[in-house]
């Protein structure tokens, strides 16, 4: 592939799922919630195999961003507009670095994958693929169960190319009846991460609703063109609007480290949950009678007995009791307390 293959790791979100451990201060992707380096480190030493790295963040976290990953360049947005406006932003900042129009992998900083190798192999495809196509290439990770946490995306029935497909459809979050049936008929769930070119992306951009962004930044004026858009995903105001979208598939052990679930589900598939099947991040544990409970607490001893399936995170001041089977629900305790402090 005779092109720049650039990275962009998007790192500007709250991850308001993971409280009290991430908060807007202390975001998730700085954390390294059981690890020995942070979320946003692993996933630069995932995509090494980039000519070039980036971090896409805000403003108040770009020192702290810089601090942990200084091999890196870093982009701040001028708001926070969700994955859309971000990555036409990023897209636009990277286009005339390079002589050559780069492929840029886009992905976000709070995933887990278990093989590199894989991974790596499945970005090369990705970003060849978006070369030879001039299209938007998402990443599709196949399914090992009917999850209704995730977005599908469904390849087209008639593919003439086994590496790829054009895309028929995205679907978020179904139920489980709607998940089973995505699984079944060979859709792959949605994990955000994307290959193109920014020329490509720029194009089409152009025909969606964030052409306001796109005309403003060709202005040199990219705060006027936030303000002219409102938050929204690259998927809904991009990907399935185009002609131009295609996935690949992706098999390399990846889960979406979104909620405390999802940090519990990978730190036992890693082998470090009790024989319980707890699993301990941090904290001095005692466990009497218990089952399959995620707990968090530095600096703290917790003593559960009788329960099975619930997150114990204290951090600070701050501590969360849930229902793992409800975890992507804590961000209603952020919005509740936010509220409540605006009073």
């Amino acid at each position: 592939m005779n092109r720049p293959l650039v990275a962009c790791v998007l790192a500007g979100g709250t991850g308001t799922r993971l409280y009290p451990a991430s908060r807007p201060d202390r975001p998730k992707q700085l954390l390294a919630l059981g690890g020995d380096r942070s979320l946003l480190e692993r996933t630069l030493d995932r995509v090494a195999i980039a000519d070039e790295r980036y971090v896409l963040t805000r403003a108040s976290l770009a020192d702290d961003v810089r601090a942990v990953a200084p091999e890196a360049g870093v982009l701040v947005e001028p708001a926070a507009r969700d994955t859309g406006p971000a990555l036409v932003y990023a897209a636009w900042r990277l286009r005339d670095r390079f002589e050559t129009d780069p492929v840029l992998l886009s992905l976000p900083s709070d995933h887990h994958v278990a093989d590199g190798t894989a991974f790596a192999a499945a970005l090369k495809r990705a970003a060849r693929i978006a070369a030879e196509t001039d299209g938007l290439v998402t990443l599709g990770v196949e399914p090992t169960r009917p999850a209704t946490g995730f977005g599908y995306v469904l390849p087209a029935a008639d593919a003439a190319d086994d590496a790829y497909a054009p895309i028929d459809r995205f679907t978020e979050k179904p139920d489980r009846e709607t998940a089973t049936d995505l699984v079944d008929a060979g859709a792959y769930w949605n994990a955000g991460i994307f290959a193109w070119t920014p020329s490509a992306l720029l194009r089409a951009a152009r025909d969606s609703p964030l052409a306001p962004l796109v005309a403003a930044l060709e202005d040199g004026d990219p705060e006027r063109g936030f303000d002219a858009v409102d938050a929204v995903s690259v998927d809904y105001a991009i990907m399935e609007r185009t002609d131009d979208a295609y996935v690949t598939p992706l098999s390399a052990g990846w889960d979406d480290l979104g909620t405390w679930d999802a940090v519990g589900r990978v730190r036992r598939d890693d082998r470090t949950a009790d024989p319980d099947g707890t699993v301990v991040l941090d904290g001095d544990v005692r466990s009497i009678d218990a089952a399959e409970n995620v707990i968090a607490a530095p600096g703290r001893e917790v003593s559960v007995l009788g329960v099975e399936g619930v997150v114990i995170a204290a951090y600070d001041d701050r501590i969360l009791v849930a229902d793992r089977e409800q975890a992507d629900r804590v961000r209603e305790i952020v919005a509740a307390r936010r509220e409540r402090e605006s009073r």
